[in-house]
């Protein structure tokens, strides 16, 4: 009976130090594991005239996890992706684009490029007074395609597109542009090119207009923004012909 109890107690410390041995076991793995994958902070820009620093980390072609250093801490950014080639870097302005005395903070990230393929976004950040000093938050800007489909009619033809703005309308001839009818598109496609810059001091958004796969871009609508009610928004749009 002696050694019967023994035997029992003997297995019951085996059994309870197995899966104390697995569980350590399994944890050191997983350190390892997830060491492996730890990426290192990349400084994708500095503007010291206002005290930011703009990190991210990269991972499968793409710039994530942003991290912007300010003065009165850091905001974390888990939204934003930029592509990771450095010819398309997030492009930072620090200028007043309001007219209100104060500069702003503008970052424009690239989300993809290709053959006359750019997609772009813009973060635009106005100055603010906290507790710890002078800080940034992040304002509204609409969309620009959707302002497109707000004021912009289009109607393309075997011989004509047409694009009508208001009551601004643009005409251009096929026959001109060197494109066969048979190659065009159902209607005019709006956003094959997709760039955000400052032009005069206002926030432009640039979006490119194709009439056919192959040869078919035929200009840009060119939308300035303008801040009104907590937000950037339309201004004024006009359509550019290619030349």
């Amino acid at each position: 009976m002696r050694l019967l109890t023994k035997f029992t107690v003997l297995f019951v410390i085996l059994f309870m130090l197995i899966p104390l041995e697995t569980f350590a076991v399994e944890k050191r793995i997983s350190k390892i594991v997830t060491n492996q994958h730890k990426t290192e902070e990349i400084l994708v820009e500095s503007l010291p005239e206002a005290g930011i620093n703009l990190y991210a980390t990269e991972r499968e072609g793409m710039l994530e996890n942003f991290r912007l250093h300010l003065l009165s801490g850091d905001k974390y950014l888990p939204f934003w992706f930029n592509v990771s080639n450095q010819t398309y870097w997030p492009n930072t302005f620090y200028k007043d684009i309001n007219q209100d005395g104060k500069k702003e903070l503008i970052f424009v990230l690239t989300t993809g490029y290709g053959n006359d393929i750019v997609k772009q976004n813009v973060h635009v950040f106005h100055q603010i007074k906290t507790n710890l000093g002078n800080s940034y938050k992040e304002i509204l800007v609409d969309n620009p395609m959707a302002i497109i489909l707000k004021n912009v009619k289009t109607k393309l033809t075997k011989t004509e597109a047409i694009i009508n703005i208001g009551t601004k309308k643009t005409v251009l001839k096929i026959d001109k542009i060197g494109i066969n009818s048979k190659d065009l598109f159902p209607d005019i496609s709006i956003s094959n090119i997709s760039k955000i810059e400052i032009l005069d001091n206002k926030l432009t958004a640039i979006i490119g207009a194709t009439i056919s796969p192959a040869g078919g871009y035929v200009g840009d609508f060119h939308i300035t923004y303008t801040f009104k009610d907590k937000m950037y928004q339309l201004e004024k749009i006009k359509f550019i012909p290619n030349k």
